[in-house]
């Protein structure tokens, strides 16, 4: 039996093709965001070798799919009820850690690393559509429990085409910083399938909050606010369409009258038309008086709020 040595020219062969191996990989790892070939998810891309971020699963189909995709966790940041149990059925657990449209506050951010970190992956985020919310949390998430660099993160909203009209969402990923490893093993999470989701009322304070800033703007003739620089009319319109949509997937609202219901679809087409009228009329290079479309899909909703609150705020179980 003759002994090989590993000879100089062997030794070299050997080395480059372990730097060639390990470049390759470098290339992998860094391809991403990739889109990602889902029937049944919505808007899915793969960002990091442990995350997907998506839109909402529905139905039996989209939880074997996230199955065959070998998906463990799913982290949802919508405000509606999770498929726990569906979920289960596949051997899927489910985390709940909702956000809104106006951005993810630090507290959150740091949850939703922890999460990422600490589950079992692949980990599965969505929202409703999988464009605007879960692409962010995907991100900050990465950001915060050092899986990406913060310089690639905005990437990742880029890709998934997200409005840049939700400006809180970009601030959130654009600020998005590294947290401790020290400091996520000391924080208490207590972990859960189905989140307890803000009252009704509490959501009503949330809209009220942003339908003031619109009047403020009526007042001004949807002129800019000196004593709030940093708020837009338009965006203002976006933000009270979502509260609007949001509202209308809270657990519950389906059973509530149907006059309840069609008021809120109702202001919910307005707030699109106010904030559509709104874009296209700043969006000019002559800045007249703001069209009679934007005050009369104004009126419109405060006239439906109007009406919610005489007809059913007693009837409505906040």
């Amino acid at each position: 039996m003759k002994t090989v040595f590993a000879t100089p020219m062997f030794a070299t062969v050997f080395i480059l093709t372990n730097i060639l191996c390990s470049a390759q990989e470098d290339d992998v790892s860094e391809a991403f965001p990739v889109r990602m070939d889902a029937k049944h998810l919505p808007n899915a891309m793969r960002i990091h070798s442990k995350v997907i971020s998506g839109g909402q699963p529905n139905g039996e189909q989209a939880f074997a799919e996230l199955q065959r995709l070998g998906v463990r966790t799913i982290v949802s940041v919508d405000g509606a009820k999770p498929e726990v149990t569906l979920a289960r059925k596949y051997g899927l657990r489910y985390v709940h850690l909702p956000h809104g449209y106006d951005g993810i506050g630090r507290q959150r951010s740091a949850e939703l690393a922890k999460a990422l970190r600490d589950f079992e992956g692949p980990i599965y985020f969505h929202c409703h559509h999988g464009k605007h919310r879960s692409p962010a949390a995907a991100a900050v998430a990465c950001v915060a429990a050092g899986f990406i660099e913060p310089k690639s993160a905005l990437q990742i909203l880029k890709f998934a085409g997200t409005n840049e009209n939700y400006r809180g969402l970009f601030s959130s990923v654009a600020n998005a910083k590294r947290i401790d490893d020290a400091d996520l093993d000391a924080m208490q999470v207590e972990f859960v399938g189905i989140a307890k989701l803000a009252p009704m009322a509490e959501a009503m304070v949330n809209l009220d909050q942003t339908f003031d800033h619109l009047r403020q703007f009526e007042a001004a003739s949807w002129a800019p606010l000196p004593k709030h620089p940093d708020l837009e009319a338009s965006h203002e319109a976006l933000l009270l369409r979502e509260h609007f949509i949001e509202i209308q997937r809270l657990d519950g609202v389906a059973k509530q009258p149907d006059g309840f219901r069609r008021l809120l679809s109702e202001s919910e087409s307005d707030a699109q038309r106010l904030e559509t009228e709104l874009r296209n009329w700043t969006s000019l290079a002559k800045r007249e008086a703001a069209p009679k479309e934007v005050e009369t899909a104004f009126h419109r909703i405060s006239k439906n709020c109007t009406s919610c609150h005489r007809q059913y705020r007693d009837q409505i179980n906040h």
